[in-house]
């Protein structure tokens, strides 16, 4: 089910009886940049209009009591040194972020809370990232830490690390964070520097189309190719020393020394160093409102992510292809850590029902399974609503 903000603070008030502070946290499309951002690459990140919503206020009783609408449940928690559990899951995301506040000497105050919220499970836009920036954020805002958005990114971000156990890169965290209406903006994942762009697509539209499948390897194998890049770095290193991560790695570099590397990690690299140029040359591209030429580089991105970085899926493969095959989509590509989730498309916006109404029916003839779509809206990154 989805829900709303009034559906969120309705929830809150039949529970607590009381007012709560509203913050809303946003899930995020990544137009292109793709397994760079653990690399110390660069991404090209956007804030959605599907969000979590987080209702919160002081507890009275002094014991914290937090709600999902999404699952129909509510667990009592200790905030002081919260552990992992094994169930419910969910709860992980949130006592990570209450164990990385601990860890900075922010001891939060007993609280009652209820979030939910409008995300698509499984379909790549980085639910956890949401709930664990919103979380954070909200409780930010409740105990009056006054931290940096930087610095509560990288508590989202040490949550899903430690206590999720998927060892990602700052990208989702960041851009729940800060994202900008109508804006993406390229990230430098090493300096974490950042320059908004506006996304100006006249005429087109950002559709997402979910595979409605999450193949099992997909948290394992994130893990993995983190690993196998950091192999491939470390054989770089033995012939230019000052390489600090692959993000300064050139394909020529990897072309000289090919036959030291094992097949598979020298296409882990070659995919990471292409990627990190695509994304310098696709914002380019949105500066110059080309966006024929940035939909190429998410044809060849996923060409990349599917031959060399093997993260694709027979799903993914398929809706890509399909798209393709028509004129109306300028480009396309898988979106995520891979395995499943969501394909992304920028397509003509005349020509989106039409074209929705035929790749739903062919992807049902493939996989006898009922495709989903979104069409989705730059936003804000995390923030105080003032309104239910």
């Amino acid at each position: 089910m989805e829900f709303t903000a009034a559906d969120v603070h309705q929830k809150f008030i039949a529970l607590y009886q009381t007012e709560p502070l509203l913050v809303r946290s946003p899930a995020r499309i990544n137009l292109i940049g793709e397994h760079t951002d653990y690399n110390d690459g660069f991404v090209m990140p956007a804030a959605i209009d599907k969000e979590i919503v987080f209702a919160i206020a002081p507890a009275t009783d002094g014991r914290t009591h937090i709600f999902s609408l999404n699952f129909n449940e509510g667990v009592d928690v200790g905030v002081d040194i919260p552990n992992p559990v094994n169930s419910p899951r969910w709860l992980n995301y949130l006592l990570g972020v209450l164990k990385g506040l601990h860890n900075q000497g922010k001891l939060t105050q007993a609280f009652k809370c209820v979030f939910g919220g409008n995300i698509p499970p499984g379909a790549g836009v980085s639910s956890s990232a949401a709930l664990e920036c919103g979380f954070v954020f909200a409780l930010n805002e409740l105990n009056q830490f006054n931290l940096p958005k930087i610095e509560m990114i990288k508590i989202a971000q040490w949550a899903e690390h430690n206590y999720a156990g998927v060892k990602c890169g700052i990208m989702d965290q960041f851009a729940s964070m800060m994202g900008k209406k109508d804006h993406v903006f390229v990230l430098d994942c090493r300096s974490l520097s950042y320059q908004y762009f506006p996304i100006v697509l006249q005429g087109y539209t950002i559709l997402l189309l979910d595979t409605g499948v999450k193949h099992s390897l997909a948290d394992s194998e994130y893990n993995t190719r983190r690993k196998e890049c950091e192999e491939g770095l470390l054989l770089l290193k033995k012939y230019y020393p000052s390489l600090t991560s692959l993000r300064d790695a050139t394909p020529d570099m990897l072309l000289r020394h090919k036959a030291a590397f094992q097949s598979t990690i020298y296409n882990r690299c070659l995919y990471v160093v292409s990627e990190n140029k695509r994304v310098e040359e696709a914002s380019k591209d949105l500066a110059d409102h080309n966006i024929a030429a940035f939909g190429f580089k998410m044809y060849e991105t996923h060409h990349g992510l599917s031959a060399l970085y093997n993260v694709s899926c027979k799903e993914l493969d398929f809706l890509v292809d399909e798209a393709a095959k028509t004129q109306e989509v300028v480009g396309a590509r898988m979106m995520g850590g891979g395995f499943g989730g969501c394909t992304i498309n920028i397509i003509e916006s005349d020509r989106v029902d039409a074209f929705i109404e035929q790749i739903k029916k062919s992807y049902r003839n493939r996989f006898n399974i009922e495709l989903k779509s979104y069409l989705v809206k730059v936003n804000d990154g995390s923030s105080v609503i003032l309104a239910a």
